[in-house]
């Protein structure tokens, strides 16, 4: 168990439902629980058990099996028909076989047998509680994604496709500005709204950066909507990567910049014709600039690098006033994630003589980031000379924080699921870290390629995810098991894989291998399939040293930690049997670094 501190703030989060018929087992366990939980039920057969249950909708019901009314298993099947995802511990006899095999096949949380050990109890409660909590915090992390995206969805044009290009997503804004209907555009390529007039190397150079570059694409775009009316829209493409920089999708958000460019056309063709007046050319000057300011967000600069101009917008996004920028240097804006002198080449590398597009991210004023999608122009005399430089910005902040929510949820999720299947078999707190750091190290040894090496060390904390399917009275056994115990105990490898294999992420699919083949043998007498050398998937031969190494240097609750020369004359009486031997020669070789991990993620109850 992790400490004290850890298991009561698991467990005052949890509401518990506990029904036993027994008036001292009862009291006995009521005086035990209700201090430790959030809320304690309890009833006294299952018939009570289930109305308290829907009225109370717990996270975790007890229940033992034998009971008038209703028994245990009918109370835990109805309330499966209830709410499928709820955790349910049943307390049996050794009698009680046949039903302990019924309640299994009901995916039960676990069983404690009579007469009931309190230490075991504890146990299982933090095990259960603590993955309740894990999945209350996942639900949390999703909500919060969705919310971003309803706030991206409500002010942006927003659109997903596969990697082929196929629409899968539009929101409604974009229904409205492209007068078609989802059904009309889900399944069908982009180019079904694309002017036939725009020029066809836009798209050869937004396919190259955001497909093959995997960056995003920024410009605008001319498109034709479904009654054949021509509208402009200031597009960002950005590819969304799963952790191994693989692309998952496409996704585009974009502003609707018809007035702009109706106004900036209707311009240019006045301003070729010879009679017009100085007057009204100034006019047309002062009307597009309006434009310009009322549709972007606007900062000027002078040739000394000192801000000239910004407009409302800019002001707004910054939160800086006129008085606090007009005048001052551009360097007053400091750029997100860059040294100071990587923020003066950036600075350089912007205002140059030509044209420059590209993404700034600066700090605003209160300490919060503001990203933009920047246009920046050098504005010449008559002499070509350059007398201001103007920047023309689009806030893709929204877009930006989505995408980091993204990214980290993935990982989040990922880290999670391997410290549920650590919590169900209560090995040490950092025993799944140290495996992926081990597992990192040990891959790039071999040389594997970067993006393996990234893909196992997001994988292999997950080695033993199949043991959710595992009572722990079985996990947490400190004795030997017997026969039929260890073949239960064996069919974590099978489970882990069935729930990963099917995943169209690559990264977890390559957990499913790793929970598979980490109990494979180099001589053939592994499991679950008995293969043997090289037939072995790479990713379960690593994953295997490490786990070994840390679960024998690790105290568990069947056995004490082993000194480390009692850990490498394993490893050396194993080498070509158990282990792959190239694979104990660089461990042993690079010993060093293996044992600094281990000493940066000591367990709590390790002492310097």
């Amino acid at each position: 168990m992790e400490n004290k501190q850890d298991y009561f703030f698991y467990l005052k989060k949890t509401t518990l439902l506990y029904v036993e018929d027994d008036d001292n087992t009862r009291e006995e366990l009521e005086y035990f629980l209700e201090k430790k939980v959030l809320k304690l039920i309890v009833a006294k057969n299952g018939q009570e058990g289930l109305e308290l249950f829907k009225k109370h909708n717990p996270d975790l019901v007890i229940t033992d099996i034998q009971m008038p009314v209703m028994d245990g298993i009918q109370m835990i099947k109805a309330i499966k028909e209830i709410n499928p995802r709820v955790s349910t511990v049943i307390v049996t006899t050794f009698s009680d076989i046949e039903y302990l095999f019924e309640a299994i096949k009901l995916n039960i949380s676990n069983y404690l047998t009579k007469p009931l050990n309190l230490y075991a109890l504890s146990e299982t409660l933090f095990s259960v509680s603590k993955n309740i909590f894990l999945e209350k915090e996942n639900k949390e992390i999703f909500n919060t994604l969705k919310q971003y995206k309803d706030v991206v969805d409500e002010r942006s044009i927003v659109s997903k496709a596969t990697e082929e290009g196929i629409i899968t997503y539009i929101n409604e804004p974009f229904e409205k500005i492209s007068g078609y209907k989802k059904e009309e555009l889900l399944g069908k390529s982009h180019n079904i709204i694309s002017h036939p007039n725009i020029d066809k190397n836009i798209f050869k150079d937004m396919w190259k950066r955001i497909k093959v570059e995997k960056k995003s694409w920024h410009g605008r775009i001319k498109n034709i909507s479904k009654e054949g009316k021509e509208y402009f829209v200031d597009l960002i493409v950005k590819p969304i990567l799963d952790t191994n920089g693989d692309i998952l999708e496409f996704i585009s958000l974009a502003n609707d910049i018809t007035d702009l460019e109706l106004s900036r056309e209707y311009f240019e063709n006045l301003t070729q014709k010879n009679s017009l007046d100085l007057n009204e050319t100034i006019k047309l000057v002062n009307t597009y600039k309006e434009a310009i300011d009322e549709s972007n967000i606007i900062l000027r600069v002078d040739t000394n690098k000192n801000i000239t101009y910004a407009n409302d917008a800019f002001y707004n996004i910054s939160g800086y006033s006129k008085d606090e920028l007009l005048g001052k240097p551009y360097s007053i804006l400091k750029h997100y994630n860059l040294s100071e002198e990587e923020s003066n080449q950036k600075i350089e590398e912007i205002f140059s003589e030509k044209i420059w597009k590209g993404k700034v991210s600066n700090y605003k004023k209160n300490g919060e980031v503001f990203h933009c999608h920047v246009t920046l122009f050098p504005l010449r005399n008559e002499k070509d000379e350059i007398i201001e430089f103007m920047s023309v910005r689009h806030d893709i902040t929204q877009i930006e924080n989505l995408h980091d929510e993204l990214e980290d949820t993935q990982r989040e999720i990922i880290y999670k699921l391997g410290e549920i299947g650590e919590t169900r078999s209560s090995e040490t707190g950092n025993h799944v870290k140290r495996v992926a750091e081990y597992s990192r190290l040990l891959a790039q040894k071999v040389n594997l390629s970067q993006q393996d090496v990234n893909r196992l060390f997001i994988a292999s904390p997950m080695h033993d995810i199949g043991k959710i399917g595992i009572p722990d009275a079985i996990l947490n056994k400190p004795g030997k098991l017997n026969e039929d115990e260890w073949k239960i105990m064996k069919t974590h490898t099978q489970i882990g894989y069935d729930i990963l294999k099917d995943s169209k992420r690559e990264t977890l699919r390559a957990a499913g291998i790793v929970s598979y083949t980490h109990h494979e043998k180099w001589d053939g007498t592994g499991y679950p399939l008995g293969l043997k050398g090289d037939d072995i998937h790479i990713f379960g031969r690593i994953t295997a040293v490490a786990d070994v190494f840390d679960a024998l240097g690790s105290d568990r609750c069947y056995k004490k930690a082993w000194p480390l020369e009692n850990i490498l004359d394993l490893f050396k009486n194993e080498k070509g049997k158990h282990f792959d031997p190239k694979l104990i020669d660089i461990f042993i070789e690079n010993l060093d670094e293996f044992l600094a991990i281990r000493d940066s993620y000591k367990d709590n109850n390790e002492k310097d």
